[in-house]
């Protein structure tokens, strides 16, 4: 699946690999996750997308987003948006699915291999196009959770599909792993 001589560049949307790993029981270690993905090729780059709560105090994504930021990885944020539903429900949105496509399209021109993060069949598109530059696409995501976190659509259409469940040890820890707050910043 994987070629040694490839440069591979990472694209994970973070909001929906946060929803499959923990639908699994388990968390990514993104320490272990880079170096899974070094091992397998030339990782070119790794990119993580999210959006943040502008208006929050504390948001408990920060830490992370500070560490990914000095590890390794390129993170990709903006303001998530909050609006009131039609029940009158506060909500947050903040997709970042056109971040990662023109991430995506730009990086085709310099790497072999690209890995997606997520089974948001909204990337069924991206992925045939990066296709036709001639690129191979794998996605990253579950079929073992009731329902499957990815799109079939998105599945079908990947060169690869890597189920987030064969990953486990190799990326994962269990949630009672968490380094403690103090830990957090240098150790992650």
């Amino acid at each position: 699946m994987f070629d040694p001589r490839e440069k591979i560049a990472l694209f994970i949307d973070g909001a929906n690999l946060y929803a499959s790993s923990k639908s699994l029981g388990f968390d990514i270690d993104y320490r272990k996750l880079l170096s899974a993905f070094q091992a397998r090729g030339y990782l070119l780059r790794a990119y993580y997308y999210t959006a943040l709560v502008e208006d929050q105090e504390y948001s408990s994504i920060r830490p992370l987003i500070d560490w990914l930021d000095y590890n390794g990885y390129k993170v990709v944020t903006k303001p998530a948006k909050e609006f009131t539903d039609s029940s009158g429900r506060r909500k947050i949105k903040g997709n970042m699915d056109m971040e990662l496509a023109i991430d995506a399209m730009e990086q085709s021109t310099v790497v072999d291999h690209l890995v997606i993060f997520s089974g948001d069949g909204d990337f069924t598109t991206l992925v045939e196009a990066l296709q036709r530059r001639g690129r191979k696409v794998s996605v990253v995501s579950t079929l073992s959770t009731q329902p499957p976190m990815i799109a079939d659509d998105l599945r079908r259409q990947a060169d690869h599909f890597i189920d987030l469940v064969s990953l486990r040890d190799e990326v994962g820890r269990a949630p009672s792993e968490r380094p403690s707050r103090t830990q957090t910043t240098s150790e992650t």
